[in-house]
């Protein structure tokens, strides 16, 4: 761990990242297991991309966010776990200083941008439940779009703005990390200088990109609850159900871990517990999410069938 001093300043040329507390004799089957983890997560993700991509009856809103949502959770994963795993292989713990403000930047990047798109599929399904009549005027191409772009713009503007604060931050001597990355609390932690100013946009930023959508998505099936329930019926209720159930248990598993980890009471926050809820939504939950639509929605399954029922041309 180097660094220098300049005027009662510490010049910050690389962090020491702690990792997982990991037995030595458990490194070689937690690194298979993060191994396979980060396989399952690319390939089923690339695999959805894939299938909605290739069937036309997947062509719609909802698949159109979906197919983003994937590729986001692929580089989402893609941020942490390939160092996580160089670092576990290799034994070298320490992170250059421009290499660390990098993954602090994509972690918040698409960490804010599966929280829009997660937000946008809600809306998707209020739109069809609520309003299907308008649904093909309300969710037009040009709508769709305007919801990703946004999603990207906002995402890009409040990562930005974290990673200059920090980046203007001096820090101390002791420079390790107990974390398997550049979280950007941790950082914090280790600043000498004032963090105010960081901790109020951490408490405003976080307020519009994880809690005012995840708001948006309760009134959204607020709304969806509340119409199925005017008109009760069997074939009502397993429609919703088939519709929104797999888009509920992502929004379940993703908002949980990160109101654990960031919206409990601190005192009850040990490092363990919030490694443990990194670790659910950057690697358990990007790699459910393929499994979730796949088996849960009947137009994917239909989707994987017909495209593994293809059979190649034979050569004459």
């Amino acid at each position: 761990m180097s660094c220098a001093v300049r005027n009662n300043y510490a010049i910050v040329s690389e962090f020491l990242l702690l990792g997982l507390h990991i037995r030595p004799e458990q490194q070689g089957i937690f690194f298979s297991l993060f191994l396979i983890m980060y396989l399952t997560t690319v390939l089923g993700n690339l695999l959805i991309i894939l299938l909605i991509k290739l069937d036309s009856r997947l062509h719609t809103p909802m698949y159109f966010f979906l197919s983003h949502l994937a590729l986001t959770d692929i580089t989402f994963s893609s941020v942490t776990v390939p160092r996580l795993l160089m670092t576990m292989y290799t034994k070298f713990r320490f992170i250059p200083y421009a290499e660390c403000i990098s993954q602090t930047y994509f972690f918040i990047l698409f960490a804010d941008l599966d929280s829009f798109l997660i937000t946008s599929m809600a809306y998707d399904r209020y739109v069809a439940i609520c309003h299907p009549l308008h649904y093909t005027t309300i969710m037009s191409q040009h709508i769709c779009i305007a919801l990703v772009a946004g999603s990207w713009v906002i995402a890009c503007a409040c990562a930005l703005l974290h990673t200059f604060l920090l980046a203007k931050l001096s820090f101390c001597v002791d420079h390790i990390i107990p974390h398997f990355f550049c979280d950007l609390a941790a950082l914090l932690k280790l600043s000498c200088s004032d963090t105010s100013i960081n901790q109020l946009v951490i408490f405003t930023a976080g307020l519009a990109a994880i809690m005012v959508p995840f708001l948006c998505i309760l009134i959204s099936y607020g709304h969806i609850g509340a119409t199925i329930l005017r008109v009760p019926s069997t074939k009502g209720i397993c429609k919703t159900l088939s519709t929104c159930g797999s888009h509920l248990s992502v929004v379940t598993l993703y908002y949980g871990a990160i109101i654990s980890l960031y919206f409990v009471p601190s005192s009850n926050n040990t490092n363990e517990k919030n490694i443990v809820a990194s670790l659910l939504y950057t690697v358990v939950t990007p790699m459910l999410n393929p499994f979730i639509y796949s088996l849960r929605n009947k137009d994917m399954k239909g989707a994987l069938k017909k495209l593994l029922s293809k059979k190649p041309h034979s050569s004459i």
